[in-house]
């Protein structure tokens, strides 16, 4: 039977990619964004900057500091990068979610299981990149390569998994060729699948079963306990699958972003530790909202991780803020083997 060896989750957010001192760039963006999520409700940047007023991040965002937890990120995911290598595992399994890349309103499936024989991640054209926001595409390194690349898939393992997620009440979506969307022509991978491509995986990519679930948009986003079920149902899946083959699951995201929310990534990390998933759990829905929604990409890695028997290790937190309103990223890194 097939063996999880590793399990990972990493945000992927712009800034991991952006020097600290053009940072800028992304602030740009939050200052047009009127609905900066913060606590389960939205505001725009001068409400948010009201709000927290009291927290005082200007010396966060001094260049000294916003360079210091840059470079701890890009350490910690050089760590990742080292024990993906070491545990070299033949196949994986990556849960990540779409921003309207190539889903789109015609078509959001809440879960989705691609089994496809081969991935393409493909970087944007000059037209393409005009489409992104402000401070995006300097970070587009962090998820698309140079030049188009192929990766395979893995339509055995594919299969397998949608058979017995069924057998388990997950009536999922499936797909075995990515979707394009009409409107901007984007194609291949989305960014959070292909960031584990270019700063984990490398060029020790192995066959993988990407997983998409709907984090971001109404109304059929699945709840945080219904992402842990799934999780669950997923290593079971796995591990009743005839091969002797050692699989990882990935989860791409996270942690609060476009605003970041620190106390709240640090309870959640806590909670994330724990064997009882009752804490995990008790977190409002509404929490989940903007960025911080990828968290659930984190959640049926974490469960799938305590059904394997492995253990949690820590990589690093750090919340990279970039503005007086506190928007910014919070970036978090952590493995099981």
């Amino acid at each position: 039977m097939a063996k999880i060896v590793l399990g990972m989750v990493a945000s992927h957010g712009p800034l991991l990619g952006t020097p600290p001192e053009l940072w800028t760039g992304r602030v740009q963006a939050d200052l047009q964004n009127p609905a900066l999520a913060y606590r389960g409700k939205t505001y725009n940047f001068e409400e948010l900057a009201a709000l927290r007023a009291h927290e005082n991040f200007g010396p966060q965002i001094e260049l000294p500091v916003r360079q210091k937890r840059y470079d701890a990120c890009q350490t910690a995911m050089a760590e990742m990068a080292r024990v993906f290598a070491e545990v070299k595992p033949d196949v994986t399994v990556m849960l990540g979610n779409d921003q309207m890349e190539i889903m789109g309103e015609d078509n959001q499936p809440a879960i989705m299981v691609f089994y496809g024989e081969t991935l393409a991640n493909i970087p944007f054209s000059d037209e393409q990149k005009k489409l992104l926001g402000p401070g995006v595409e300097i970070a587009e390194p962090n998820h698309h390569p140079k030049v188009a690349k192929t990766y395979p898939g893995h339509r055995a393992l594919g299969l397998h998994l949608i058979e017995k997620l069924m057998d388990q009440n997950f009536d999922v979506a499936t797909s075995q060729v990515l979707p394009e969307r009409r409107e901007s022509r984007l194609t291949g991978l989305p960014h959070a699948f292909g960031f584990y491509y270019q700063r984990i995986m490398g060029d020790n990519a192995p066959p993988t079963v990407p997983i998409f679930t709907n984090t971001f948009y109404p109304p059929n986003r699945p709840s945080g306990r219904r992402c842990y079920d799934l999780g669950v149902a997923l290593a079971r899946a796995i591990k009743s699958w005839d091969s002797d083959l050692r699989v990882a699951i990935l989860g791409s995201g996270g942690m609060s972003h476009f605003v970041v929310d620190e106390k709240f990534d640090r309870e959640f990390l806590e909670a994330f530790a724990n064997l009882d998933p009752e804490p995990l759990l008790a977190f409002p829905d509404n929490f989940y909202r903007s960025g911080n929604s990828e968290l659930k990409n984190w959640i049926p890695t974490k469960s799938a991780m305590d059904e394997a028997g492995l253990k949690m290790t820590l990589v690093d937190y750090q919340p990279l803020y970039r503005s007086v309103a506190g928007t910014g990223s919070g970036m978090g890194f952590a493995y099981w083997r």
